[in-house]
């Protein structure tokens, strides 16, 4: 991965440490010990550790075991909300995908046992690429490149809800019957447990999603559930979108909820005065450059089964939730349980993003 740390590399075993203090969530010895008893082929090099600027939920650090590289991935600081952040899920759905058309990192390593590093974690490989998140970024990009990415990304989409779940493992991986109604609940509790202001207008957008659940006439699909074009690893010489991260979300349901979900960040938050300088919105939408909602549209339905009829209740429920994810990190920031930059914006996303979905209930496919 080369998106930058925001954590110097910190002391290891092996070898003189340098100054300053492991990164925040780590325990280095601990984790040094696990690994010489369960993956001996990582241990025996110096450890040394920092933290991934960029992922606003659960924390990933690159690790340097003497000259190799990989990827550790745990829960948030503090505030963790039930369901979410489950490591073994993570590692286990991108196990089912490694050996498909999906580029996932090679899993390595899974820990269920909170008392190693403080939390459940996985190791994968580390793949070369970049994640795309900031108008600083794509502004270098040319305009072919900035299209072809945006292509690749939904083909890589259509790509992933075209896996048979049964034909990978991935039969049990989730419950398809009434996955939408159970979205809506899901995140409604996950917004009781994140309130801590008034929030206009969430309550209804609540009642106006769960009262209008379409019939899933596509569910049965595994869904990536924060697909976006910051949760890939991309090259751009040649285009190629080299793996797909943060499967936290992922189950069995209805795969438009992730196009849903996509449109939200690219049409709502990649048009929206508030995107500029936001880690979450920033660098995305036709207003960087990229291909229109419309397009992507286009795009992937010509290469998934999928019916896209029903598409402004799915972009109406990706406003909710990406409210409620929203809503959570800025209860954290407030909490001090956030690492990086950026989190002080986070907040300033959910009275819009609460707005469009209202607006997208009242929408007709």
């Amino acid at each position: 991965m080369t998106d930058p740390a925001v954590d110097a590399v910190r002391p290891g075993t092996g070898s003189a440490s340098p100054a300053g203090t492991p990164p925040r969530g780590l325990d280095l010895d601990r984790l040094a010990a696990h690994l010489a008893a369960h993956r001996p082929d990582l241990a025996g090099g110096p450890l040394r550790a920092r933290l991934i600027a960029g992922g606003k939920s659960n924390l990933t650090y690159l690790l340097a075991i003497g000259d190799r590289e990989v990827v550790l991935r745990r829960p948030p600081l503090g505030h963790v909300l039930a369901t979410a952040h489950d490591m073994a899920r993570e590692h286990r759905v991108i196990s089912a995908l490694a050996p498909t058309g999906v580029p996932v990192p090679a899993p390595l390593l899974l820990c269920t046992d909170p008392a190693v590093i403080g939390a459940p974690f996985y190791l994968m490989e580390r793949v070369d690429g970049t994640v795309y998140r900031s108008r600083a970024q794509t502004d270098r990009l040319t305009a072919g490149q900035r299209r072809d990415l945006a292509i690749a990304m939904m083909d890589t989409l259509a790509t992933l809800h075209s896996v048979p779940p049964a034909e990978v493992g991935l039969a049990d991986f989730g419950r398809p019957d009434g996955y939408l109604a159970r979205q809506v609940h899901r995140w409604a509790g996950q917004l009781d447990r994140s309130r801590s202001r008034p929030l206009p207008g969430v309550d209804e957008l609540r009642d106006r999603l769960a009262a209008t659940v379409p019939e899933g006439a596509n569910d049965g699909r595994i869904v990536h559930g924060d697909y976006r074009l910051d949760n890939l690893l991309a090259t751009v010489e040649p285009v190629a979108v080299r793996a797909v991260l943060d499967w936290e979300m992922a189950t069995l349901g209805d795969p438009l909820a992730d196009l849903g979900l996509l449109l939200t960040y690219w049409d709502v938050l990649g048009d929206s005065d508030l995107a500029a300088g936001n880690p979450v919105a920033d660098g995305l939408g036709p207003r960087a450059g990229f291909p229109t909602g419309t397009e992507l549209i286009e795009r992937y339905a010509g290469r998934a089964d999928v019916d896209v009829g029903p598409l402004h209740w799915h972009v109406a429920l990706g406003c909710f939730k990406l409210a409620v994810i929203c809503e959570g990190i800025h209860y954290r920031h407030t909490l001090g349980q956030t690492l990086g930059e950026g989190f002080d914006q986070i907040g300033e996303l959910v009275a819009p993003l609460v707005a469009h979905g209202l607006a997208a209930t009242g929408e007709r496919g």
